[in-house]
């Protein structure tokens, strides 16, 4: 796989998805190199200096008045990583440790950070040997920078700690020889560059951005498929309904949702002497409902692209020369994105288990049978894969309250206010996978409701969606061992098997 060459500063939200989705190595534009050296030159110009100046020739945090000698620097820096690695959980799995490296060189490659090229390209290389250090998930409180996690990742880089390399865990320094490379030894600055940012949350963001967003994309597949066999209406979907409130994520949406059921002839069947007026609001309010979502997920898309971009460590050497303390490592900006995130998540299930509850249930699906079982009573159908729907969403509702708000004061309380953004983006993974298997049990509710409706057919769009569900589940003739079907639902939607099954141009994109 041909290396993406990053431009730091102006990295698009596409690069960062491919990098998450597809593993792709990242390297630093050469062009950017003279800025890193600059840089760099101008922290090893201070460390041999008499000016204190904080996390070059100082302690750190609290510690920031007692001055270091000149002898000690490069053990200050060694000491800083080790005594920052003090995350617990389970490690982070290998894409999100992939996007977390490539945001760090990112936010290196801007010149600020003082760092040596060294260091640059000891990132690069393991990115291309497959080096990962085990970065445990937990210990970050979203200030200061992700210091824990990031401090595991640094001292994969010196050799301690532990790495996985071509499927093995292994000690780093081992990790490190077989793949041909050697641990770096840290200069002025250096560690306290590596382990300030925020490129741990942000990856967490952004990973449950991506995800959320090929979720929203499948629900409107499925329900579009749940409108259709439930014979509802499409005139909600009208464009002009949409034009005149203006909302762009709700137009893009009431598009997909027209355009998907376009030619079916299940809706052609009822367009005359169907007496209902309305539908329910989970067909009736997608386009408002689903486009308020996109739109969430697109606004949290751009913070977290220039936050992706960004230099978050400290002090940052300036224009003039200057080397200033700041407060960039503070990740509010990330925090609030991730609880946007985590709102779109839970609405998009939430409206979803809607449409799965009403084509269960006899009083409201329009004809079809109880639980969308062929002989009900003998047979439960699909009873309690609706039920397995409620508890997600309510799980989901659980999870969605916001991180941001829970500061709590660290570090002898120097570091007083934090924002949480690492376990508030964290908790996105596990929303989102609820949020597959929600959308995917809609997927075989709707594509039971259709079944019943032959010999007609729905949209040209849609019977490929209904193929590809049939490919992986096989309708529900009598009842069977069910939780096998539910994932592989599920993974059609998780792995954008269900997206890639309609037409590239009709599904929303994110970075409308």
């Amino acid at each position: 796989m041909t290396p993406i060459m990053l431009e730091p500063g102006s990295v698009p939200l596409r690069t960062l998805e491919a990098i998450y989705w597809t593993g792709a190595e990242a390297r630093i534009d050469p062009s950017f190199h003279p800025a890193i050296e600059k840089a760099s030159a101008r922290i090893t110009e201070i460390a041999g200096g008499d000016q204190p100046v904080y996390g070059v020739n100082t302690g750190f945090g609290k510690l920031a008045s007692i001055r270091i000698n000149t002898a000690d620097v490069a053990t200050l820096q060694r000491n800083l990583i080790l005594s920052h690695c003090c995350g617990v959980g389970a490690p982070f799995p290998e894409e999100i440790v992939r996007l977390i490296m490539a945001l760090k060189l990112i936010s290196l490659g801007r010149g600020a950070s003082g760092v040596r090229l060294e260091i640059i390209r000891l990132i690069e290389d393991m990115l291309e040997k497959g080096v990962i250090p085990v970065i445990p998930e937990k210990g970050s409180v979203g200030a200061s920078g992700d210091l824990a996690p990031l401090a595991h990742m640094a001292a994969a880089m010196i050799g301690e700690g532990e790495a996985f390399y071509q499927g093995e865990r292994l000690a780093a320094r081992e990790a490190l020889s077989r793949a041909g490379l050697k641990p770096v030894v840290l200069a002025a600055k250096e560690g306290l560059a590596l382990i300030n940012g925020t490129q741990v949350s942000t990856a967490l963001a952004f990973a449950g951005l991506f995800r959320a967003h090929r979720a929203a994309q499948s629900a409107l597949i499925t329900g579009a498929l749940s409108t259709d066999a439930a014979m509802g209406s499409s005139a909600p979907f009208h464009p002009e309904i949409h034009t005149l409130r203006g909302h762009k994520g709700q137009i893009d949406t009431a598009y997909a949702l027209r355009t998907l059921l376009e030619g079916s002839e299940i809706r052609a069947s009822h367009l005359e002497g169907d007496e209902r007026v309305q539908d329910p609001y989970c067909i009736r309010c997608q386009p408002q409902v689903d486009g308020a979502c996109l739109d969430l997920l697109r606004m949290a898309a751009r913070t977290l692209e220039i936050e992706a971009n960004a230099v978050t460590d400290n002090p940052l050497v300036v224009s003039d020369g200057s080397v200033i303390s700041g407060g960039n490592f503070h990740a509010e900006p990330v925090a609030f994105a991730a609880d946007q995130i985590a709102i779109a998540i839970c609405e998009i299930g939430a409206i979803a288990q809607r449409r799965i509850a009403l084509l269960v249930d006899p009083a409201l699906s329009f004809g079809l049978p109880a639980f969308l079982a062929k002989k009900p009573g003998l047979n439960s159908g699909l009873m309690i894969a609706e039920v397995t729907s409620a508890a997600l969403m309510s799980e989901n509702k659980q999870m969605s309250h916001p991180a941001s708000v829970d500061s709590t004061p660290t570090s002898a309380n120097q570091e007083d206010h934090v924002s949480m953004a690492c376990h508030g983006a964290r908790r996105l993974l596990q929303m989102t996978e609820n949020l597959f298997s929600i959308i995917g049990i809609e997927a075989l509710t709707a594509a039971q409701g259709l079944d019943f409706r032959q010999p007609l057919k729905t949209s040209p769009e849609l019977l490929k969606a209904h193929a590809v569900i049939r490919d992986a589940v096989p309708e529900l003739e009598i009842d069977r061992y069910m939780a096998d079907d539910l994932k592989a639902a599920g993974d059609l939607v998780a792995t954008g098997a269900l997206n890639a099954s309609v037409s590239a141009d009709i599904l929303p994109a994110l970075d409308n």
